[in-house]
């Protein structure tokens, strides 16, 4: 797969077929669309197409009241490759982007740029100057230009509608088990590892801090997660929020990797949420906690084995 920061590169993306959209997280419902992308194309011998965004346009629009992402850029990218994408296209937002009318922005992009055979999108498509195209204008647009147009209609797993802010709010809630069949993979919390306090070391339970990170945080919780380092997978337990028994009352990221020694000061870590095990809680001593430490990591290394 071809990953292209702007219009670089035409040969790899024009005459293709082409799905436009932020798609954070790229979970069930954006799956659908992809799996009808990656099929017009394969039947027409041409190249499948995602134009996503980076940053997403509220971020521009309105910063106070964009959402936290589900998705690093990188990440997007290769669950997009997973799904059989051959060419994901990362446009930058600026304002100039931004005031394209929903005509000009067809026209402009997805005639002229793209050069699109057709295009796969899902029914809440907007598009344009202040969402100004929707589903209806562009299937006007593309039965004008004599294009291909494939809506495809929601999804629903396990009796809720697939979407972006569903997941969050699950996510939020630390429910990351069940954000994970909405989603259709688990969910990646991706940060750079700092320097702590160095207390769990200490306590024989070293920790990677981890900052630095656009990602949604999971809510305040215990958690059993996996992660890979240098091509190798380890399972981990993640702790979020303060430390009570501590008497602190920032909010943190540590990651305790299960049999792994090493030094990750400085490196990127992506840590994989597979459930949830109990709540971040004040002990009475640090007897009481190592004691609880332990029951933690049996159960872990059970979920994640």
């Amino acid at each position: 797969m071809k990953l292209l920061r702007g219009f670089e590169s035409p040969s790899y993306y024009r005459g293709g077929f082409v799905s436009i959209g932020n798609f954070d997280g790229v979970h069930c419902g954006h799956q659908a669309m992809l799996a009808s992308l990656v099929g017009h194309a394969r039947a027409e011998g041409v190249p499948a197409v995602v134009l996503t965004f980076d940053p997403h346009p509220i971020e521009v629009l309105r910063p106070d009241a964009a959402p936290p992402r589900l998705t690093t850029i990188e990440h997007r990218a290769e669950l997009l490759q997973q799904f059989g994408v051959d060419c994901v296209i990362v446009l930058p937002t600026t304002q100039r982007f931004l005031t394209l009318t929903a005509e000009e922005f067809f026209h402009t992009i997805v005639r002229t740029e793209l050069q699109a055979r057709g295009l796969v999108e899902g029914p809440n498509f907007f598009f344009g100057k202040n969402r100004g195209g929707n589903i209806a204008v562009l299937r006007e647009l593309c039965l004008k230009n004599q294009m291909v147009l494939d809506v495809i209609p929601p999804v629903i797993v396990d009796n809720q509608l697939v979407s972006s802010s569903v997941i969050r709010t699950l996510i939020e809630t630390g429910d990351v088990k069940e954000s994970a069949h909405l989603l259709g993979h688990s969910y990646r919390f991706s940060g750079q590892v700092v320097h702590g306090a160095e207390r769990g070391r200490k306590l024989g339970f070293p920790t990677a801090n981890l900052a630095e990170s656009t990602n949604l945080i999971p809510g305040d919780g215990v958690y059993a997660a996996l992660t890979t380092i240098d091509g190798i997978e380890y399972g981990a337990a993640v702790n979020i929020g303060p430390n009570p028994t501590f008497g602190e009352s920032a909010k943190k990221i540590e990651v305790h990797i299960l049999e792994f020694t090493g030094d990750l000061y400085g490196k990127r870590l992506n840590v994989d949420f597979v459930q949830k095990i109990r709540n971040v809680i004040r002990f009475s001593s640090v007897e009481e906690l190592l004691a609880q430490l332990q029951k933690d990591l049996i159960e872990i290394q059970s979920i994640v084995k």
